[in-house]
């Protein structure tokens, strides 16, 4: 997995560069990072209320610093094996 797919996807998420999500949706190798990306701009694209919206990008955004957590944690067992 790729540290670089999160922080793009935060960084397109903060600016509303849905275009560059949609792109991301589609290149990234994270299955999860990619059907989170997909519900939410579904969400926003065609729903009418409010909080589904707001649950979908807070669910994005869980996931998203839920797999920084987990690399940052791998990288720090990397380091310490070497």
């Amino acid at each position: 997995m790729n540290l670089i797919d999160y922080d793009r996807a935060l960084y397109y998420t903060h600016r509303s560069e849905w275009d560059n999500l949609l792109i991301l949706m589609v290149r990234t190798k994270d299955h999860f990072l990619s059907k989170k990306i997909e519900h939410f701009l579904h969400a926003y694209n065609f729903e009418k209320d409010y909080s589904v919206i707001e649950k979908q990008l807070y669910t994005l955004l869980r996931y998203i610093d839920h797999a920084n957590d987990h690399l940052s944690e791998q990288e720090n067992i990397d380091v310490n094996t070497i």
